[in-house]
């Protein structure tokens, strides 16, 4: 009995070891080898294919601006990773310190735009100023040197009734500044003439008017023919009271 054990563990072994030989034989392809030659119309397919297009094109550089708000957010990272340790930030901290340059800059234009836009505005103040100088030293000559009542003439010619309602009103101050009533000048207002006459009905007559002036005049009043008839009669009956004070 152990001898048929020993021999069929022979066999099995011998068996084994020769399996093992054959699988370390080298195996050689000995078919025959066709090369394919490929030809440049064969490439023309791919060349125009999109999807095999894998040339690298170089990214325009960026425009003015752009390359400002890139400089602009370099040296605000610099600063702020040597303040903060920005490197070191994570999580909601990370996200406002990389959008935090650019909330600055929109500040800093916002400020700009403010600044310029003040500096309009003190412009236009200036220049309206100057033109209310102008306005005054034109009042001056008229009351000093024209004749009123030709200008009077000369813009109801023109249809300017609001024109002429301002040259009336003129012409009181004249003349009441000749009968020495008040005394004319430049810087004063219709409050210190009023104050400086005595007469009770001129000085109710002379208040009315410069209501009818500065509502005319200064408020932009349109005023046709029928409504100057009926100021300009009032004007008439003043300057009648005046004469004859």
């Amino acid at each position: 009995m152990p001898k048929r054990v020993l021999l069929v563990l022979f066999l099995f072994l011998t068996d084994f070891l020769l399996a093992q030989q054959d699988s370390l034989v080298v195996k050689y392809d000995t078919s025959e080898i066709n090369p394919v030659v490929i030809e440049d119309a064969d490439l023309d397919t791919f060349r125009n294919d999109p999807k095999f297009d894998y040339e690298v094109v170089e990214k325009t550089a960026p425009d003015w601006w752009i390359s400002f708000k890139n400089w602009l957010g370099r040296i605000f990272m610099r600063l702020f990773e040597w303040i903060f340790g920005i490197e070191k930030a994570s999580g909601a901290f990370n996200a406002f310190l990389q959008i935090l340059p650019y909330l600055l800059l929109g500040i800093l234009i916002f400020i700009l735009i403010k600044f310029f836009l003040n500096v309009h505005a003190r412009s236009l103040m200036h220049t309206k100023n100057n033109k209310s100088l102008v306005h005054l030293s034109e009042e001056e000559q008229i009351i000093k040197n024209e004749n009123i009542e030709s200008l009077i003439e000369k813009a109801l010619a023109d249809k300017n009734y609001r024109l002429a309602i301002r040259y009336y009103y003129l012409l009181i101050l004249r003349l009441m500044t000749d009968k020495e009533i008040i005394q004319w000048e430049l810087q004063k207002t219709n409050e210190d003439y009023l104050s400086e006459i005595k007469e009770t009905g001129l000085k109710d007559a002379f208040k009315t008017s410069t209501l009818y002036y500065n509502y005319i005049w200064y408020g932009d009043f349109p005023l046709d023919e029928p409504k100057y008839q009926n100021v300009s009669n009032f004007f008439i009956a003043l300057k009648q009271k005046v004469t004859n004070a």
